[in-house]
């Protein structure tokens, strides 16, 4: 398992760092999507959101699906065999190495979070094909210099690689922060490299969603922000957008057995570095 620094004890880092009474954004969306690893905590923070956008737990399920579909395409269709999946969440049912290594058993895949219950429950993300790969680096979106250099230890950055970035650029709160961010990321993989986003956003429902991310900030975890339409396509500049482009997560691309799609709170899109 990856280690960050080993200049301090980082086993007391994490453990200091993991607090039953504050609500953490990885739990919640756990408790939303019918898990078990949230506190109470978490419960009554999402239960209070969810009183200002009720629909929510359909978007966390709108955009795990978006995310198999996303990745069923690119070790697919695309022939990649490489993901770093940044912001990974808490374990659950078709987690990106899974997903992949069932289409291409000798894919790699490095897993990227801070938070310290995601890395508790790293080894239901360790496990790998024989042929395969997996890694966990704890790191934060805000310092990519750091991702890529713990990535490489898994990852060939002179081939192609998916970038994954679900639901964590919204906590870079600056605009061209989170566009430098993806751009320092993809500049260091070469052409063939894809990069798949998802974000909250104002295209539905903004004026609920802006008073659940106002609720949510006031709780004393890590701020958030949404974004619109513009702005997300920001983030895709440099690459070549995938159709249809960036959209609601359950429209982008939906299979049979997803449903009738409907707007969602969150957006998402797929892009190809040329």
């Amino acid at each position: 398992m990856s280690d960050l620094s080993p200049v301090y004890d980082e086993g007391a880092a994490r453990t200091a760092r993991l607090r039953s009474d504050v609500s953490h954004s990885a739990r919640i969306w756990n408790y939303w999507l019918g898990g078990r690893d949230n506190y109470p905590v978490d419960q009554e923070v999402g239960e209070q959101i969810l009183s200002f956008v009720p629909q929510l737990p359909r978007s966390a399920v709108a955009d795990r699906r978006f995310l198999a579909r996303a990745v069923r395409h690119l070790a697919g269709e695309a022939g990649i065999r490489q993901f770093l999946d940044i912001g990974t969440g808490l374990p659950t049912a078709d987690n990106t190495h899974e997903v992949a290594q069932r289409i291409a058993p000798a894919s790699r895949i490095v897993y990227v979070d801070n938070d310290p219950l995601v890395l508790a429950h790293a080894s239901a993300l360790l496990t790998s094909t024989r042929e395969g790969a997996t890694d966990y680096v704890d790191a934060d979106v805000h310092d990519p210099e750091a991702i890529l250099r713990k990535a490489a230890e898994t990852l060939d950055l002179d081939r192609p690689v998916a970038i994954t970035m679900l639901g964590i650029l919204n906590f870079v709160l600056d605009t061209d922060e989170a566009v430098s961010v993806v751009r320092r990321l993809l500049a260091a993989v070469p052409s063939g490299s894809h990069l798949v986003v998802s974000h909250p956003t104002t295209e539905v429902d903004g004026e609920a969603m802006t008073r659940a991310v106002e609720y949510w900030n006031g709780q004393g975890s890590a701020p958030m922000t949404l974004r619109g339409r513009a702005d997300l396509v920001r983030l895709f500049d440099p690459v070549e957008l995938l159709e249809p482009g960036i959209v609601s997560c359950s429209r982008w691309r939906p299979e049979p057995g997803d449903g009738e799609p409907v707007e969602v709170t969150h957006f998402a899109g797929v892009g190809r570095k040329p």
